[in-house]
């Protein structure tokens, strides 16, 4: 390996010695991801994983794929790239725990115009972040430098993980019936979608992002850049606790259509707007973007990163369960006989 060097390749404008530096200077990163399956070694052609059996009858493999989006261009103007991994995991991770699914393993892909190898092993550094707090392993991954296609500071960053569920308890929606109760469990912020709207809001290329918003505690840059929350452990905890019916990630298209793909025909979901825990960021974008509240909820989580559907009686459980583990949960809404979907008044 030490004697790839193609002087041509270099002069087109990709380094395979800066792809080199980079899987070392990242393989301390990944080395924190080690969990029990985890059998390859960076660098290899394929990424192994063993996959345990122990408690498992039926195991059914469960895949989810996402990228960051266009909150990358806020790394880019803050120079901050150690968080936007988090990010990537934290889309997929959160999808698959929807089917009741435990995370195994994550695999990335980053590309960029210039390999500059040590802000390539701070972007892992943040992929292996959010696969610490996921449980899941960082077994393998891609870097593309493509000059030409990227601008040299800039780059993409998506991924995808594997995880597994025994068929018996994969979250079944037709369980819900109407008087069941919908649990959210708050999110950290604006997330990983909806940024094309949020960058045209604030104008984020031509204003001081680093200047201090009192309404939001802080400077718009770093508000918006706040890595989106990974609801795994807390999620898997309460699966094990009680009967989960469903569970939604509220991501790109809001309240009015991720809360519905968790539910059966015929119901829907009632929510008092004043039992909505909406984050400071979220009135702001309305206010500075004079944008009508059916667009906020179709568009954004408004501080709900994901809910649950369970049967009333299990609800108060089901809250102090969340809030153990770290999950400031409460009651948003419950369930009715409807074909609307989503309901807020």
């Amino acid at each position: 390996m030490a004697k790839s060097f193609s002087e041509s390749y270099k002069n087109a404008g990709v380094d395979i010695t800066a792809g080199y530096k980079s899987v070392e200077l990242m393989k301390e990163h990944i080395k924190r991801t080690t969990v029990f399956g985890n059998t390859s070694d960076v660098g290899g052609f394929g990424g192994l994983f063993h996959l345990d059996m122990t408690g498992l009858t039926e195991p059914v493999l469960v895949s989810g794929t996402d990228g960051v989006g266009t909150k990358l261009k806020l790394a880019f103007l803050m120079d901050k790239h150690d968080t936007v991994g988090i990010d990537c995991v934290a889309m997929c991770v959160n999808d698959i725990i929807c089917v009741g699914a435990k995370p195994l393993y994550f695999l990335d892909y980053i590309a960029c115009g210039k390999n500059v190898p040590e802000k390539i092993a701070t972007i892992v550094s943040g992929i292996a972040e959010g696969c610490v707090q996921s449980e899941s392993a960082l077994i393998g991954g891609e870097t593309a430098e493509m000059p030409g296609f990227y601008p040299e500071d800039e780059y993409d960053l998506a991924g995808f993980a594997v995880g597994v569920v025994d068929k018996s308890r994969i979250l079944n929606k037709d369980l819900i019936k109407p008087g069941d109760v919908v649990i959210a469990l708050p999110s950290s912020g604006v997330h990983s979608n909806g940024f094309s709207l949020v960058r045209k809001v604030f104008d984020v290329e031509n204003r001081d992002i680093n200047k201090r918003i009192e309404e939001l505690g802080g400077t718009l840059g770093e508000t918006l850049l706040t890595p989106t929350k990974i609801y795994v452990k807390p999620m898997l905890n309460l699966f094990d606790r009680i009967t989960v019916k469903a569970a939604a990630h509220i991501t790109g298209g809001g309240f009015y259509e991720n809360i519905p793909r968790s539910l059966p025909d015929g119901i829907g979901v009632k929510i008092r707007k004043s039992d909505i825990r909406t984050l400071p960021v979220f009135d702001l974008i309305a206010k500075e973007g004079d944008i009508p509240e059916r667009d906020m909820f179709n568009t954004f989580n408004m501080g709900v990163g994901m809910t649950c559907v369970v049967s009333s009686e299990d609800a108060d459980q089901a809250v102090k369960i969340l809030k153990t583990a770290g999950e400031d949960a409460y009651v948003l809404g419950e369930t009715i006989e409807s074909e609307e979907g989503v309901t807020i008044w």
